[in-house]
């Protein structure tokens, strides 16, 4: 008998997944160990459903969802409201649930875990983050035994694109973005990518997979865009040896009583393997204590990929049903809480317009030694009314080094501040 799969969505990733299903059946019923079979796909309207089988279109998601026919339902609709509705039906009605949607995951993922163990069903959700990349299952099923210390990744296509081309062609944020809706990698309304929200999303899915807390949100993490980083900051970033990238970063504390979890660009050394990322390209970096450092690098958006992502975990749910068993997630949690952005350990690098006369460098000095910062290293360039002072600060609670620069935004000496941007090196 055919493992039968309801499809929520049919979009560019719903329907690439039927045209996958289709084009692999053979394939996908060897590796099951049975036929696996599109028996319903719910959409909005029919009449705009395009390049699969008619019969199998439906608009009561609902119905096809608890039909007593159905093992799995695939969901690729996005959002959280029906999506969230749908799946809880779907696991309570006893079918196992494939997901991409890293918004509903992030804001809502305990409930979801709780219902799939309770029904004793699987939830899995590979394609949330990062694609085709193989990275959810190693982190849950691989690293299960080992103690993850830090992830830190390249997680949104469309904001390495545009810094890639800020930094390899010198172009500005307005071209470059522009030039990646023309390629379709960023959509009509950018915001999710530019402002982060959805590496949020997605660095709040890794961060509890990593360190198995149940407790990190989407609403926890630190959320920094790229709409601020110009031109200067890429050249500063250059002459220090360094790249800007937008970086997803999850960290245990050095106490281990709590997570770290955020998202913003940051200066990055070169000679770091994520620094190396080009284009729409999404590379994830973890650092484990037996393991050691590993590296997950691939297409992170797309059709396709996504759709292969799903294909997967569709492939290891229906085995699962087959034999008659579920992997439970998230019963056991580590009770790690997420602590402030404030108390992370960072360093900063600002760059300051000032008045070009003695003293203006102890004085600066004064205000980063007044909140317990020290100067790594300092440039002037310019003179007159052009001089700008750059420094980089050795590693520091973020809270410290924000006091530090609103203080320098208060001195008289300075007359702007005119980059703030973090600087990262990863080291042990």
């Amino acid at each position: 008998m055919a493992m039968k799969v309801a499809l929520l969505g049919c979009g560019v990733v719903g329907s690439q997944v039927v045209h996958l299903v289709d084009e692999q059946s053979e394939e996908l019923a060897a590796r099951i160990g049975t036929p696996i079979e599109i028996g319903g796909i719910a959409v909005r309207r029919i009449d705009r459903a395009r390049g699969v089988d008619p019969s199998l279109l439906t608009t009561d998601a609902m119905a096809l969802v608890t039909r007593p026919d159905i093992d799995v339902v695939v969901e690729v609709i996005g959002g959280i409201e029906p999506a969230r509705s749908l799946i809880l039906a779907a696991i309570g009605a006893g079918k196992s649930v494939v997901t991409a949607n890293k918004a509903l995951l992030a804001e809502d993922g305990q409930t979801l875990h709780a219902a799939a163990r309770e029904a004793g069903v699987d939830l899995y959700y590979e394609a949330s983050v990062a694609g085709a990349i193989p990275l959810l299952r190693p982190l849950r099923d691989s690293l299960a035994g080992d103690r993850v210390n830090r992830v830190l990744g390249i997680v949104n296509g469309t904001t390495n694109y545009i810094l890639d081309r800020m930094d390899s062609q010198g172009a500005g944020f307005t071209e470059s973005l522009e030039e990646a809706q023309a390629l379709g990698y960023a959509e009509a309304d950018p915001t999710a990518d530019v402002e982060g929200f959805d590496a949020a999303a997605k660095a709040a899915i890794l961060a509890r997979l990593a360190f198995h807390t149940q407790r990190v949100t989407a609403a926890d993490v630190h959320r920094e865009g790229i709409t601020g980083v110009t031109a200067a900051d890429i050249a500063s970033a250059k002459a220090m040896g360094c790249v800007v990238k937008l970086l997803a970063i999850c960290q245990r504390s050095e106490d281990d009583k709590s997570v770290g979890v955020r998202v913003h660009p940051v200066m990055l050394p070169v000679e770091h393997p994520l620094a190396s990322v080009k284009e729409a390209y999404n590379a994830v970096f973890v650092e484990a204590a037996s393991a050691g450092r590993l590296m997950f690098y691939g297409a992170g958006a797309g059709g396709t990929p996504t759709a292969s992502a799903v294909l997967g975990d569709m492939v290891a749910v229906a085995r699962n049903r087959l034999a008659g068993t579920s992997v439970a997630e998230g019963g056991h949690d580590t009770g790690l809480a997420v602590h402030d952005m404030g108390e992370t350990i960072t360093s900063y690098h600002v760059a300051l317009d000032v008045a070009d006369r003695p003293g203006v460098l102890s004085k600066v000095a004064e205000i980063f030694a007044r909140h317990q910062v020290s100067i790594k290293n300092v440039r002037q360039e310019g003179r007159g009314e052009d001089a700008q002072l750059v420094l980089v600060s050795h590693p520091a609670p973020d809270a410290a080094l924000s006091r530090t620069v609103d203080d320098l935004r208060g001195h008289d000496m300075v007359r702007e501040v005119a980059s703030v941007m973090r600087v990262e090196t990863f080291s042990d």
